[in-house]
């Protein structure tokens, strides 16, 4: 019998991803709602499950965002004559 993509979904508490993330319960809802988080509600009454996979894709996501901005202003705050190599350098590392 062929596995099934649910096989390894692994679905967690919206308290325990928020606790990861170190944010409320009702952000990491609203992250779910916006699609920024993968999860379903299930249940009765329903309860909201998140997908584990997903709160580390958005880790990565916020991760590499946060490189490119750093990267951005760094290139802000570079002179031009130390991108092309030539003239003083004004804050030497």
């Amino acid at each position: 019998m062929p596995d099934s993509p649910l096989d390894e979904v692994r679905l967690v508490a919206p308290a325990q991803v928020a606790e990861a993330l170190g944010v409320s319960v009702d952000e990491v809802i609203a992250l779910a709602m916006e699609g920024q988080l993968r999860g379903v509600r299930v249940g009765t009454p329903p309860q909201w499950r998140i997908d584990e996979a997903s709160v580390t894709a958005y880790l990565d996501e916020q991760t590499e965002q946060t490189r490119r901005m750093a990267l951005w202003r760094q290139s802000n705050a570079a002179s031009f004559p130390e991108l092309w190599g030539t003239g003083a350098v004004r804050r030497p590392d």
